[in-house]
């Protein structure tokens, strides 16, 4: 354990450190309160590869607490308790997962997650399970045991010098994302790079798995694309996430703090210029409003999902009718702190518009909870100590719950929030997607 953890903390040593931000507060903001669903409006690498902090010794510092409040607490739809359920890929274990509704099969869903028990220790390879999963009473979970992802190593190690040199020695992904795009399914996943040190692939995941027969686009992404991105690269780049307009042109988001990168996509992963700073200035004045500056050590802000569209209004409505107006793409970003040895994560969700420069549209004001998380003083770490902090919850993943449903949904559409649990368990949550949405700051309105 103690390799591993060393391992862990060279992993984020040298790149440079981004500048934090945190929820405004509440005084003098305009919102969307989406609680009811009655108004138009209504209702990575991941924490394996954590950045190395300076661990205080102030135990149970109050940015790792939980705040009366301070949360937006979302409640699933399908649990008796309406807390979170567990996602399990027995005989293994898994963290970081992501789901998918499988193509064919109903009340099923494909599920992938990182391997995390290697049975080599101080093992450099490194495995996504997959299966197909059912609702049992469990929780979600494989109906066989799970197979592995079939991705291999790629090439790239040259470039991880110094204290990245462990880079080199990778074999195969870390933290993969899966989701749907407009027509297809594909993945996003961490790898030695030809760039860097560490970058970024993607893949048709069709390609991937005991998929149905479909004719597939063989020029885009049916062999592991690197995605390249505007430089500056970052020694390890990580939590890009892919997003297409309305038209399903592709693009690629790399950074959302301090300030956003996103460009064209191509299909040999190439990029066209940075379109952030088109949108530059109504930005940081919407993200100037609803968040602040916080210490430079110890926390940091990550992209942390893939994407998903989403119309504003009910799909049950039938004056409800998608336009540019009230179309926008979703992803999930998280505030990291890492207070005496331990990291929390708190989630937002972020709004930016469907069409080319793609501004921002809209920031939560406060993160959400997810009911069931741990509370200080309600659940013990790895070594069974009660913890004064609240319950790591990485969130990596949305989709869309119902068989069919790929890339686009409305407020009433029932939504999968997936998140690994303390790096070393995964779980999930189904709630109507407009509860994702309450106390939305709108950037427009400034």
């Amino acid at each position: 354990m103690l390799v591993r953890e060393l391992k862990r903390l060279l992993l984020f040593v040298g790149p440079a450190i981004f500048l934090i931000l945190l929820v405004a507060k509440l005084c003098g903001k305009t919102l969307i309160s989406l609680p009811s669903l009655t108004s138009p409006f209504s209702n990575g690498l991941s924490s394996e590869f954590q950045e190395s902090g300076t661990p205080s010794n102030h135990v149970g510092h109050p940015f790792a607490g939980y705040t009366e409040g301070a949360y937006h607490e979302i409640f699933s739809l399908s649990t008796s308790d309406k807390k979170y359920f567990k996602i399990k890929f027995p005989p293994h274990r898994g963290i970081n997962p992501n789901a998918i509704p499988h193509p064919t099969l109903e009340s099923t869903w494909i599920i992938v997650s990182q391997r995390h028990d290697h049975s080599v220790k101080d093992s450099v390879w490194f495995a996504e399970l997959f299966c197909n999963a059912v609702f049992t009473g469990e929780g979600l979970s494989c109906i066989e045991p799970p197979l592995i992802l079939p991705i291999g190593r790629t090439r790239g190690h040259d470039k991880c010098i110094g204290n990245l040199g462990y880079f080199g020695f990778n074999v195969g992904p870390h933290d993969a994302r899966v989701f749907y795009g407009p027509t297809a399914p594909y993945t996003v996943y961490g790898s030695n790079s030809q760039y860097t040190c560490f970058g970024q692939w993607i893949q048709d995941l069709r390609l991937l798995t005991d998929w149905p027969f479909e004719f597939f686009n063989e020029a885009q992404f049916s062999m592991p694309t690197e995605l390249q991105r505007p430089e500056p690269y970052g020694m390890v780049e990580k939590n890009y996430f892919i997003f297409w307009d309305r038209d399903e042109n592709v693009y690629a988001h790399y950074d959302i703090f301090p300030k956003r990168v996103f460009a064209r996509l191509s299909d040999d992963g190439s990029t066209g210029p940075d379109l952030a700073p088109k949108v530059a200035t109504g930005d940081e004045k919407c993200m100037n409003k609803y968040m602040q500056k916080l210490p430079l050590e110890n926390e940091s802000i990550h992209q942390a999902t893939n994407s998903i569209s989403i119309t504003l209004c009910k799909r049950s409505d039938p004056g409800c009718q998608p336009d540019d107006s009230n179309t926008f793409i979703l992803t999930v970003f998280q505030h990291k702190k890492f207070y005496s040895g331990h990291a929390v994560y708190d989630p937002y969700v972020t709004l930016f518009e469907q069409m080319a420069p793609f501004a921002l549209y809209g920031i939560s004001t406060k993160p959400f909870w997810i009911s069931g998380r741990g509370m200080p003083g309600e659940w013990k770490d790895l070594n069974g100590n009660p913890s004064d902090q609240t319950q790591m919850i990485y969130v990596t993943s949305l989709s869309w719950k119902k068989a069919g449903q790929k890339y686009h949904g409305y407020i009433d559409d029932v939504l999968f929030v997936l998140f690994g649990i303390e790096d070393s368990d995964t779980g999930g949550i189904d709630i109507m997607a407009g509860d994702l949405l309450a106390d939305l700051g709108l950037c427009a309105l400034l």
